[in-house]
Protein backbone atom coordinates (compact mmCIF):
# COMPACT_ATOMS: atom_id res chain seq x y z
CA UNK A 1 0.00 0.00 0.00
CA UNK A 2 1.31 3.74 -1.23
CA UNK A 3 3.82 1.86 -3.40
CA UNK A 4 2.26 3.21 -6.62
CA UNK A 5 4.78 1.48 -8.95
CA UNK A 6 8.46 -0.17 -9.38
CA UNK A 7 9.47 0.63 -12.77
CA UNK A 8 12.99 -0.67 -14.41
CA UNK A 9 14.92 2.01 -16.06
CA UNK A 10 18.38 0.33 -17.34
CA UNK A 11 19.45 3.96 -17.77
CA UNK A 12 23.06 2.50 -19.54
CA UNK A 13 22.85 5.47 -22.39
CA UNK A 14 25.71 7.87 -21.58
CA UNK A 15 24.23 11.83 -21.58
CA UNK A 16 24.81 12.58 -25.61
CA UNK A 17 24.86 15.95 -26.54
CA UNK A 18 21.67 17.36 -27.85
CA UNK A 19 23.54 19.33 -30.57
CA UNK A 20 23.90 15.22 -31.95
CA UNK A 21 20.37 14.40 -31.77
CA UNK A 22 17.57 14.94 -33.90
CA UNK A 23 16.17 18.17 -32.50
CA UNK A 24 13.36 18.60 -34.58
CA UNK A 25 10.72 18.33 -32.04
CA UNK A 26 12.37 18.75 -28.56
CA UNK A 27 14.69 21.32 -28.57
CA UNK A 28 14.78 24.88 -29.23
CA UNK A 29 17.31 26.06 -31.64
CA UNK A 30 16.11 29.41 -33.04
CA UNK A 31 17.11 32.75 -32.25
CA UNK A 32 14.32 35.07 -30.45
CA UNK A 33 15.77 38.13 -31.22
CA UNK A 34 12.13 38.96 -33.07
CA UNK A 35 10.33 38.88 -30.02
CA UNK A 36 9.10 41.33 -27.75
CA UNK A 37 7.20 42.26 -24.88
CA UNK A 38 3.85 42.43 -26.24
CA UNK A 39 1.17 39.97 -25.07
CA UNK A 40 -1.05 38.28 -27.51
CA UNK A 41 -4.95 39.37 -26.18
CA UNK A 42 -6.37 36.56 -24.35
CA UNK A 43 -8.78 34.79 -26.68
CA UNK A 44 -6.86 35.79 -29.43
CA UNK A 45 -5.03 31.82 -28.77
CA UNK A 46 -5.39 30.06 -25.82
CA UNK A 47 -2.24 29.32 -24.35
CA UNK A 48 -1.59 27.63 -20.92
CA UNK A 49 -0.97 30.84 -19.50
CA UNK A 50 -4.00 32.78 -17.96
CA UNK A 51 -4.58 35.83 -16.39
CA UNK A 52 -3.58 38.76 -18.42
CA UNK A 53 -4.80 41.82 -17.09
CA UNK A 54 -6.34 45.03 -18.62
CA UNK A 55 -6.72 47.28 -15.98
CA UNK A 56 -3.86 48.59 -13.61
CA UNK A 57 -3.46 51.20 -10.54
CA UNK A 58 -0.42 51.87 -10.40
CA UNK A 59 2.98 51.21 -12.82
CA UNK A 60 3.85 47.92 -12.80
CA UNK A 61 6.72 46.34 -13.89
CA UNK A 62 6.73 42.67 -16.37
CA UNK A 63 5.93 40.01 -14.09
CA UNK A 64 5.29 36.70 -14.25
CA UNK A 65 4.67 33.89 -11.45
CA UNK A 66 4.67 30.18 -12.38
CA UNK A 67 4.13 27.17 -9.97
CA UNK A 68 2.46 29.94 -10.00
CA UNK A 69 3.23 32.47 -12.98
CA UNK A 70 2.71 36.38 -13.02
CA UNK A 71 3.67 38.84 -15.63
CA UNK A 72 2.40 42.26 -15.43
CA UNK A 73 3.24 45.93 -16.91
CA UNK A 74 1.65 48.92 -17.11
CA UNK A 75 2.86 49.22 -20.74
CA UNK A 76 1.63 45.81 -21.67
CA UNK A 77 -1.52 46.46 -20.72
CA UNK A 78 -1.76 49.37 -22.77
CA UNK A 79 -0.98 47.23 -24.93
CA UNK A 80 -3.69 44.80 -24.62
CA UNK A 81 -6.52 47.75 -24.31
CA UNK A 82 -5.30 48.95 -27.68
CA UNK A 83 -5.04 45.60 -29.38
CA UNK A 84 -7.69 45.45 -31.78
CA UNK A 85 -6.47 42.13 -33.53
CA UNK A 86 -2.83 41.59 -34.18
CA UNK A 87 -2.00 45.27 -34.07
CA UNK A 88 -0.39 45.69 -30.31
CA UNK A 89 1.92 48.58 -29.45
CA UNK A 90 5.06 47.31 -28.68
CA UNK A 91 6.57 47.92 -25.03
CA UNK A 92 8.82 50.90 -24.61
CA UNK A 93 12.09 50.87 -22.33
CA UNK A 94 11.01 53.79 -19.73
CA UNK A 95 14.76 54.34 -17.99
CA UNK A 96 17.41 51.71 -18.81
CA UNK A 97 18.52 50.87 -22.65
CA UNK A 98 18.06 47.37 -22.46
CA UNK A 99 15.45 44.42 -20.99
CA UNK A 100 16.60 42.74 -17.63
CA UNK A 101 14.95 39.52 -16.44
CA UNK A 102 14.92 38.76 -12.89
CA UNK A 103 14.18 35.17 -12.06
CA UNK A 104 12.63 34.53 -8.35
CA UNK A 105 12.65 30.86 -7.19
CA UNK A 106 10.81 29.89 -3.93
CA UNK A 107 11.79 26.90 -2.56
CA UNK A 108 8.87 24.65 -2.31
CA UNK A 109 6.34 27.19 -3.00
CA UNK A 110 3.33 24.62 -4.52
CA UNK A 111 0.12 26.10 -6.51
CA UNK A 112 -2.41 27.15 -3.33
CA UNK A 113 -0.38 29.09 -1.42
CA UNK A 114 -0.80 32.46 -2.85
CA UNK A 115 -4.27 31.74 -1.64
CA UNK A 116 -3.51 31.39 1.99
CA UNK A 117 -3.68 34.58 3.26
CA UNK A 118 -4.15 38.41 2.55
CA UNK A 119 -0.47 38.39 0.12
CA UNK A 120 -0.57 41.97 -1.39
CA UNK A 121 1.98 41.66 -3.08
CA UNK A 122 2.13 38.70 -4.67
CA UNK A 123 -1.46 39.30 -5.69
CA UNK A 124 -0.89 42.62 -7.33
CA UNK A 125 1.38 40.77 -9.56
CA UNK A 126 -1.61 38.21 -10.07
CA UNK A 127 -3.42 41.16 -10.56
CA UNK A 128 -2.05 42.89 -13.08
CA UNK A 129 0.20 39.97 -14.86
CA UNK A 130 0.22 36.54 -16.08
CA UNK A 131 -0.52 33.28 -14.13
CA UNK A 132 -0.07 29.59 -14.55
CA UNK A 133 -3.54 29.14 -13.84
CA UNK A 134 -2.98 26.04 -12.23
CA UNK A 135 0.85 25.67 -11.96
CA UNK A 136 3.94 24.61 -12.48
CA UNK A 137 4.53 21.01 -13.96
CA UNK A 138 7.92 20.07 -12.76
CA UNK A 139 10.40 17.66 -14.45
CA UNK A 140 10.36 14.39 -12.53
CA UNK A 141 11.99 13.95 -10.01
CA UNK A 142 10.20 16.89 -8.03
CA UNK A 143 13.30 18.02 -5.97
CA UNK A 144 15.39 21.02 -5.71
CA UNK A 145 18.40 20.85 -7.44
CA UNK A 146 16.81 18.82 -10.78
CA UNK A 147 13.95 21.48 -11.03
CA UNK A 148 16.44 24.83 -10.64
CA UNK A 149 18.52 23.25 -13.64
CA UNK A 150 15.81 22.55 -15.51
CA UNK A 151 14.46 26.00 -15.63
CA UNK A 152 17.58 27.26 -16.12
CA UNK A 153 18.59 24.90 -19.27
CA UNK A 154 15.41 24.14 -20.64
CA UNK A 155 16.76 20.35 -19.97
CA UNK A 156 15.05 17.67 -18.56
CA UNK A 157 17.41 16.17 -15.64
CA UNK A 158 18.69 13.14 -18.02
CA UNK A 159 20.08 15.35 -19.90
CA UNK A 160 21.29 18.25 -17.71
CA UNK A 161 22.81 15.44 -15.50
CA UNK A 162 21.53 16.75 -11.88
CA UNK A 163 18.93 13.62 -11.56
CA UNK A 164 18.27 14.00 -7.96
CA UNK A 165 19.51 16.59 -4.94
CA UNK A 166 21.95 13.57 -3.82
CA UNK A 167 22.98 10.64 -6.00
CA UNK A 168 25.72 8.02 -7.16
CA UNK A 169 28.02 8.03 -10.33
CA UNK A 170 27.56 4.19 -11.17
CA UNK A 171 30.95 4.73 -13.55
CA UNK A 172 33.58 6.38 -11.40
CA UNK A 173 31.50 5.95 -7.63
CA UNK A 174 31.45 9.62 -7.27
CA UNK A 175 28.58 10.56 -4.78
CA UNK A 176 27.22 14.27 -5.92
CA UNK A 177 25.72 16.68 -2.83
CA UNK A 178 24.36 19.56 -3.05
CA UNK A 179 28.07 20.68 -2.44
CA UNK A 180 29.36 19.00 -5.44
CA UNK A 181 30.86 22.13 -7.91
CA UNK A 182 32.65 19.97 -10.29
CA UNK A 183 31.85 21.02 -13.83
CA UNK A 184 31.62 17.23 -14.68
CA UNK A 185 28.05 16.75 -13.20
CA UNK A 186 26.51 20.09 -14.35
CA UNK A 187 25.95 19.97 -18.30
CA UNK A 188 23.83 21.57 -21.19
CA UNK A 189 23.85 25.68 -20.60
CA UNK A 190 21.97 27.25 -18.19
CA UNK A 191 20.98 31.27 -18.84
CA UNK A 192 23.62 32.73 -17.13
CA UNK A 193 26.32 31.11 -19.34
CA UNK A 194 24.36 31.70 -22.37
CA UNK A 195 24.00 35.42 -21.67
CA UNK A 196 27.50 35.22 -21.46
CA UNK A 197 28.20 33.91 -24.06
CA UNK A 198 26.49 36.17 -26.51
CA UNK A 199 27.59 39.40 -24.83
CA UNK A 200 25.38 40.02 -21.90
CA UNK A 201 26.21 40.11 -18.20
CA UNK A 202 24.62 38.05 -15.54
CA UNK A 203 23.92 37.94 -11.82
CA UNK A 204 23.25 34.68 -9.42
CA UNK A 205 22.12 34.40 -6.04
CA UNK A 206 22.74 30.80 -4.30
CA UNK A 207 20.73 29.22 -7.45
CA UNK A 208 21.44 25.49 -7.70
CA UNK A 209 24.10 25.82 -10.48
CA UNK A 210 25.60 29.21 -10.17
CA UNK A 211 28.53 28.35 -9.00
CA UNK A 212 30.08 25.50 -11.29
CA UNK A 213 32.69 27.59 -12.96
CA UNK A 214 32.15 26.10 -17.13
CA UNK A 215 32.38 27.67 -20.32
CA UNK A 216 32.58 31.52 -20.37
CA UNK A 217 30.41 31.46 -16.90
CA UNK A 218 33.49 32.01 -14.14
CA UNK A 219 31.20 32.42 -11.11
CA UNK A 220 32.33 36.37 -10.89
CA UNK A 221 33.02 38.09 -7.74
CA UNK A 222 29.97 40.71 -6.64
CA UNK A 223 28.11 38.72 -8.87
CA UNK A 224 27.57 35.12 -7.62
CA UNK A 225 26.77 34.81 -3.94
CA UNK A 226 27.65 31.47 -3.15
CA UNK A 227 25.42 29.37 -1.16
CA UNK A 228 27.68 29.24 1.89
CA UNK A 229 28.51 33.25 1.57
CA UNK A 230 28.84 35.59 4.49
CA UNK A 231 25.33 36.68 4.06
CA UNK A 232 23.43 34.87 6.87
CA UNK A 233 21.00 31.65 4.94
CA UNK A 234 17.91 33.27 6.94
CA UNK A 235 18.95 37.10 5.78
CA UNK A 236 16.81 37.38 2.96
CA UNK A 237 16.70 41.36 3.34
CA UNK A 238 19.88 40.81 2.01
CA UNK A 239 19.75 38.50 -0.49
CA UNK A 240 17.18 41.39 -1.68
CA UNK A 241 19.23 44.37 -1.41
CA UNK A 242 21.98 43.02 -2.75
CA UNK A 243 20.36 42.25 -6.10
CA UNK A 244 18.66 45.85 -5.92
CA UNK A 245 22.37 47.63 -5.60
CA UNK A 246 22.82 46.14 -8.98
CA UNK A 247 20.02 49.15 -10.44
CA UNK A 248 22.42 51.60 -8.91
CA UNK A 249 25.11 50.68 -11.23
CA UNK A 250 26.14 52.30 -14.47
CA UNK A 251 23.40 51.13 -17.09
CA UNK A 252 25.99 49.28 -18.92
CA UNK A 253 26.67 47.10 -15.86
CA UNK A 254 23.30 46.57 -15.35
CA UNK A 255 22.76 42.64 -15.48
CA UNK A 256 20.44 41.37 -17.58
CA UNK A 257 20.08 38.32 -16.23
CA UNK A 258 19.65 37.92 -12.57
CA UNK A 259 18.43 34.67 -10.59
CA UNK A 260 17.68 34.95 -6.83
CA UNK A 261 17.17 31.61 -4.46
CA UNK A 262 14.79 32.13 -1.27
CA UNK A 263 14.84 28.68 0.83
CA UNK A 264 11.05 29.68 2.40
CA UNK A 265 8.53 28.15 2.41
CA UNK A 266 10.32 24.29 1.65
CA UNK A 267 11.97 24.12 5.04
CA UNK A 268 8.98 25.08 6.60
CA UNK A 269 7.09 22.67 4.76
CA UNK A 270 9.32 19.48 5.46
CA UNK A 271 8.92 20.41 8.94
CA UNK A 272 5.51 20.51 9.46
CA UNK A 273 3.70 19.94 6.07
CA UNK A 274 1.75 22.12 4.04
CA UNK A 275 -1.00 22.82 6.41
CA UNK A 276 0.32 24.08 9.21
CA UNK A 277 0.38 28.16 10.46
CA UNK A 278 3.79 27.45 10.12
CA UNK A 279 3.73 27.69 6.49
CA UNK A 280 1.85 30.70 6.01
CA UNK A 281 4.41 32.43 7.88
CA UNK A 282 6.93 31.61 5.48
CA UNK A 283 4.36 32.56 2.77
CA UNK A 284 3.96 35.71 4.33
CA UNK A 285 7.60 36.58 4.61
CA UNK A 286 7.60 35.41 0.76
CA UNK A 287 5.46 37.83 -0.27
CA UNK A 288 7.10 40.48 2.08
CA UNK A 289 10.65 39.96 0.12
CA UNK A 290 8.47 40.24 -3.29
CA UNK A 291 7.32 43.75 -1.96
CA UNK A 292 10.61 44.68 -1.17
CA UNK A 293 12.04 44.29 -4.95
CA UNK A 294 8.78 45.75 -6.14
CA UNK A 295 9.85 48.95 -3.74
CA UNK A 296 13.37 48.80 -4.65
CA UNK A 297 12.85 48.86 -8.04
CA UNK A 298 10.12 51.42 -8.10
CA UNK A 299 12.65 53.97 -5.94
CA UNK A 300 15.31 53.63 -8.65
CA UNK A 301 12.61 54.12 -11.34
CA UNK A 302 13.40 50.92 -13.69
CA UNK A 303 10.42 49.32 -12.16
CA UNK A 304 8.67 49.46 -15.66
CA UNK A 305 11.99 47.65 -17.17
CA UNK A 306 12.25 44.79 -15.63
CA UNK A 307 10.73 41.28 -15.91
CA UNK A 308 10.07 39.81 -13.04
CA UNK A 309 9.50 35.91 -13.17
CA UNK A 310 8.28 34.13 -9.96
CA UNK A 311 8.87 30.41 -10.01
CA UNK A 312 8.37 27.54 -7.34
CA UNK A 313 10.54 24.48 -8.45
CA UNK A 314 8.13 22.00 -6.99
CA UNK A 315 5.12 20.87 -4.63
CA UNK A 316 4.61 19.78 -0.85
CA UNK A 317 2.07 17.33 0.35
CA UNK A 318 1.73 16.05 3.86
CA UNK A 319 2.94 12.46 5.55
CA UNK A 320 2.54 10.94 8.59
CA UNK A 321 3.72 7.75 10.03
CA UNK A 322 0.48 6.07 8.97
CA UNK A 323 1.68 6.62 5.36
CA UNK A 324 5.51 5.28 5.91
CA UNK A 325 6.69 2.99 3.79
CA UNK A 326 8.86 0.68 5.33
CA UNK A 327 11.40 -0.66 2.91
CA UNK A 328 12.28 -4.00 5.18
CA UNK A 329 8.42 -4.99 5.38
CA UNK A 330 7.39 -3.74 2.21
CA UNK A 331 8.50 -7.47 0.60
CA UNK A 332 10.43 -9.30 3.51
CA UNK A 333 11.10 -12.35 1.39
CA UNK A 334 13.32 -9.92 -0.78
CA UNK A 335 16.01 -8.48 1.30
CA UNK A 336 16.82 -4.88 0.15
CA UNK A 337 20.23 -3.84 1.59
CA UNK A 338 20.55 -0.03 2.41
CA UNK A 339 23.35 -0.34 0.74
CA UNK A 340 21.75 -0.48 -2.76
CA UNK A 341 19.11 2.68 -1.98
CA UNK A 342 20.39 5.74 -3.25
CA UNK A 343 17.77 7.82 -2.83
CA UNK A 344 13.89 6.92 -0.45
CA UNK A 345 11.75 10.08 -0.58
CA UNK A 346 10.35 11.19 -2.72
CA UNK A 347 11.43 9.07 -5.45
CA UNK A 348 12.85 5.47 -3.99
CA UNK A 349 15.62 4.91 -6.51
CA UNK A 350 17.71 1.41 -5.74
CA UNK A 351 20.50 0.64 -7.74
CA UNK A 352 21.79 -3.38 -6.99
CA UNK A 353 25.59 -3.94 -7.32
CA UNK A 354 27.18 -5.53 -10.54
CA UNK A 355 26.14 -9.66 -10.30
CA UNK A 356 22.64 -8.62 -9.23
CA UNK A 357 19.97 -8.38 -12.09
CA UNK A 358 17.64 -5.54 -11.70
CA UNK A 359 14.73 -7.36 -13.61
CA UNK A 360 14.42 -10.10 -11.00
CA UNK A 361 13.41 -6.91 -8.63
CA UNK A 362 10.96 -5.36 -10.92
CA UNK A 363 9.56 -6.13 -14.40
CA UNK A 364 10.21 -3.62 -17.36
CA UNK A 365 7.94 -0.66 -17.95
CA UNK A 366 7.48 1.75 -20.27
CA UNK A 367 6.58 4.60 -17.95
CA UNK A 368 9.85 5.98 -17.47
CA UNK A 369 9.77 7.55 -21.21
CA UNK A 370 7.30 9.61 -20.17
CA UNK A 371 8.55 10.95 -16.99
CA UNK A 372 11.81 11.54 -19.05
CA UNK A 373 13.73 10.18 -16.89
CA UNK A 374 15.74 6.88 -18.17
CA UNK A 375 17.74 8.28 -20.53
CA UNK A 376 20.86 9.08 -18.05
CA UNK A 377 23.48 5.83 -16.98
CA UNK A 378 23.71 7.85 -13.92
CA UNK A 379 19.93 6.81 -12.89
CA UNK A 380 19.44 3.95 -10.69
CA UNK A 381 17.66 1.38 -12.82
CA UNK A 382 15.05 0.30 -10.13
CA UNK A 383 12.98 3.80 -9.71
CA UNK A 384 9.43 3.30 -6.92
CA UNK A 385 7.26 5.71 -7.33
CA UNK A 386 4.79 6.51 -4.16
CA UNK A 387 1.34 7.45 -3.64
CA UNK A 388 1.17 11.26 -2.66
CA UNK A 389 1.36 11.36 1.00
CA UNK A 390 3.17 8.66 1.76
CA UNK A 391 7.31 8.36 1.71
CA UNK A 392 9.71 5.67 1.95
CA UNK A 393 12.21 4.81 4.58
CA UNK A 394 14.52 1.87 5.45
CA UNK A 395 13.76 0.78 8.40
CA UNK A 396 10.42 2.06 10.67
CA UNK A 397 11.83 5.47 13.20
CA UNK A 398 9.88 5.51 16.83
CA UNK A 399 9.57 8.68 16.93
CA UNK A 400 6.94 10.15 15.25
CA UNK A 401 6.87 10.45 11.79
CA UNK A 402 4.53 13.75 10.46
CA UNK A 403 5.44 16.64 8.17
CA UNK A 404 5.76 17.41 4.84
CA UNK A 405 7.57 16.09 0.87
CA UNK A 406 7.53 16.93 -2.43
CA UNK A 407 4.76 15.75 -4.13
CA UNK A 408 4.93 14.07 -7.68
CA UNK A 409 3.91 14.69 -10.86
CA UNK A 410 1.06 17.22 -11.32
CA UNK A 411 -1.04 18.31 -14.18
CA UNK A 412 -0.62 22.03 -14.18
CA UNK A 413 -0.16 24.59 -16.95
CA UNK A 414 2.59 23.46 -18.54
CA UNK A 415 6.43 22.82 -18.34
CA UNK A 416 8.95 24.27 -16.37
CA UNK A 417 11.60 23.49 -18.72
CA UNK A 418 9.86 26.29 -21.02
CA UNK A 419 10.90 29.17 -18.80
CA UNK A 420 14.16 29.03 -20.67
CA UNK A 421 13.45 29.70 -23.81
CA UNK A 422 10.52 32.66 -22.93
CA UNK A 423 13.80 34.23 -21.17
CA UNK A 424 15.78 33.92 -24.48
CA UNK A 425 13.12 35.35 -26.49
CA UNK A 426 12.65 38.09 -24.17
CA UNK A 427 16.46 39.17 -23.84
CA UNK A 428 16.62 38.09 -27.67
CA UNK A 429 19.04 35.39 -27.08
CA UNK A 430 19.66 32.52 -29.10
CA UNK A 431 18.42 29.73 -26.99
CA UNK A 432 21.31 26.59 -26.25
CA UNK A 433 19.69 23.61 -27.74
CA UNK A 434 17.23 22.08 -24.92
CA UNK A 435 13.46 19.91 -24.47
CA UNK A 436 11.62 23.29 -24.68
CA UNK A 437 8.77 23.78 -27.53
CA UNK A 438 9.52 26.34 -30.36
CA UNK A 439 5.78 27.54 -29.98
CA UNK A 440 5.79 28.25 -26.44
CA UNK A 441 7.37 32.12 -26.32
CA UNK A 442 5.09 32.71 -29.28
CA UNK A 443 1.95 32.16 -27.35
CA UNK A 444 3.08 34.50 -24.60
CA UNK A 445 5.10 36.88 -26.83
CA UNK A 446 4.10 38.83 -29.94
CA UNK A 447 6.98 39.32 -32.70
CA UNK A 448 8.13 42.63 -33.21
CA UNK A 449 6.79 44.30 -36.53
Amino acid sequence: VGLKSLLFLPGNRTWKSLQDQDQDQNTQKLSSSDQSLRFKQKGEEQAMISYATVTAKKPISSCFIFAFLFFSSQNAVVSLNQVSNSQPVARPLKKLDKHVVLLISSDGFRFGYQFKTNLPNIHCLITNGTEAETGLIPVFPTVTYPNHYSIVTGLYPAYHGIINNNFVDPKTGDVFTMASHEPEWWLGEPLWETAVNQGLKAATYIWPGSEVRKGSWDCPKGFCQHYNSSVPDGDDDDRVDTILRYFDLPSSDIPSVITIHFNDPDPQGHQVGPDDSLITEAVVNVDRLIGRFIDGLEKRGVFEDVTMIMVGDHGMVGTCDKKLIVLDDLAPWIKIPSGWVQNYTPLLAIKPPSGHDAKDVVDKMNQGLRLHYSDSYRIAPIIGLVDEGYKVEQKKSKGKECGGAHGGRKVASFENIEIHNLICSILGLKAAPNNGSDEFASKVLLPRK
